[in-house]
């Protein structure tokens, strides 16, 4: 994943300056009046994205300058990696955090999806010294990302609750660690009617996928992932618009495997256990209905109200499964709510928890590694929307209101008592290109949670 970067530089190396307008303005003092001239003549003025090209009297390209505008957008390195001719590049007006952060976005903006249909290489290379001491960090969050895209990228007739499996499969074999699944009916046997009720509707048998890695000895992090991995909303049926992007619903599946990925590649003191509930929300003779009372694996009885909120119920089961291990602390990653979308936008990842210290750390994390995230409450009047009168609790809402809260007050039910337990509703997509990620799979909020991980469980 990180042959966009090189570690040699030669005398051809092409000098690629970041400015803001005042750092522009120092720069410009400093240098000859052909620069200068050069310089105005394109009218750069250092707005975010915006390039100016220098050559030399031989027509050669020797300087790239780049615009981070006021807010200093690092991420425009992204773009660069896409934009640029062949030639190596070196970033030499950058330290520190801001260079970890030009790496990283120019890392991002290299990805391309490339299974289906062959993409023109990107040439440009970006120098990368072979001593950068973050070198290690930054190829775990790349080759994770790169995992997640490709994961969520993968249309449904490659990417079913198999498929998942496999993914896992490959994680055990990179790493170590142990993988097991409880499939189709046996679900029944185990006491996980949630996930096979949700996926019987389907040829591709639904499935529990647990896989365990680490030292015992070591605090445990358990990881729920939502893997359905086509929704068609079952008999509450999506339209056909709400359909299309519906490959994407298993992005909380493919966030808990990339952030496992960085945890095993860095080698963080974690008891991992990660969790996937694998369905896909099919239409057929025996698919489950609006109205029907499905007892969970807690023994909580839930009236289905709309079948196309099957992700929450999927969860139910794993968290459930989860929380009798009672671990140090408990993530789930799910693309749950279309509320959370419109409440927060695409980009932003909405976020629960029951600990306000986790909150705090989460949102600086999310601050320091611009992956952001924001949190959202659960308020607990809410929770009496979800009474049912012949359950103890329904799937949704019959008012529409606050669909992304009362999601999150569905799935605290099945978490355990004095856990610290974190939710994310998430995107995991781009809805158009952007500076270091193109349209398609996405993943938000797996650079905050890592780098939480990171801090929290030093290797």
């Amino acid at each position: 994943m990180l042959n966009c970067y090189t570690h040699q530089k030669n005398q051809n190396a092409i000098s690629l300056l970041a400015f803001n307008r005042p750092q522009l303005n120092d720069w410009l003092v400093s240098q000859d009046q052909t620069i200068k001239n050069m310089v105005a003549s394109l009218g750069f003025v250092a707005d975010v994205g915006q390039t100016a090209l220098l050559f030399d009297k031989e027509g050669s390209l020797t300087k790239v300058l780049v615009g981070m505008g006021d807010e200093n957008d690092l991420s425009v390195f992204g773009t660069m990696a896409r934009q640029l001719p062949e030639g190596v590049y070196v970033a030499e007006n950058l330290s520190g955090t801001d260079s970890y952060h030009a790496y990283l976005s120019w890392g991002l903006g290299n990805y391309q999806f490339t299974a289906y249909k062959k993409s023109k290489p990107l040439l440009a290379k970006l120098y990368l010294p072979e001593s950068y001491a973050q070198y290690g960090y930054l190829k775990a969050i790349l080759d994770a990302t790169y995992l997640v895209r490709d994961l969520i990228n993968t249309p449904a007739n490659d990417m079913m609750p198999s498929d998942l499996t496999e993914a896992v499969m490959n994680l055990a074999e990179k790493f170590g660690g142990k993988v097991e699944t409880t499939i189709g009916d046996d679900l029944l046997a185990a006491n996980y009617p949630t996930i096979h009720t949700v996926g019987r509707a389907s040829h591709h048998a639904p499935r529990l996928i647990d896989f365990r890695w680490g030292n015992e000895a070591h605090p445990k992090v358990t990881l729920v992932g939502k893997g359905v991995c086509f929704d068609s909303g079952g008999l509450d049926l999506k339209t056909a618009s709400g359909m299309l992007g519906m490959k994407k619903d298993m992005g909380g599946a493919a966030h808990v495997i990339g952030l496992a990925y960085i945890i095993m590649s860095l080698g963080l003191p974690i008891r991992l256990r990660v969790l996937i509930s694998a369905v896909e929300n099919a239409v057929s003779g025996n698919a489950y209905h609006p109205g029907d009372i499905i007892v969970t694996r807690k023994g909580l009885s839930v009236e289905v109200t709309n079948t196309d909120a099957e992700g929450r119920l999927i969860l139910s089961d794993a968290l459930c499964e989860a929380s009798t291990e009672h671990p140090e602390l408990l993530l789930d990653f799910a693309t749950l709510t279309g509320a959370a979308r419109v409440g927060l936008g695409t980009d932003l990842g909405g976020f629960f928890t029951t600990d306000d210290d986790f909150a705090q750390k989460m949102h600086e994390m999310s601050e320091r590694e611009h992956d952001y995230l924001w949190r959202l409450p659960l308020h607990k009047p809410y929770r009496r929307d979800l009474d049912s009168k012949v359950a103890d609790i329904m799937n949704t809402v019959l008012t529409g209101y606050g669909g992304a809260i009362t999601a999150a007050l569905f799935l605290k039910e099945f978490v355990g008592e004095g856990i610290c337990w974190g939710h994310f509703d998430i995107m995991a997509a781009n809805v158009k290109n952007t500076s270091t990620g193109l349209e398609g799979g996405e993943a938000h909020t797996l650079r905050a949670v890592a780098r939480y991980l990171c801090e929290r469980f030093p290797a």
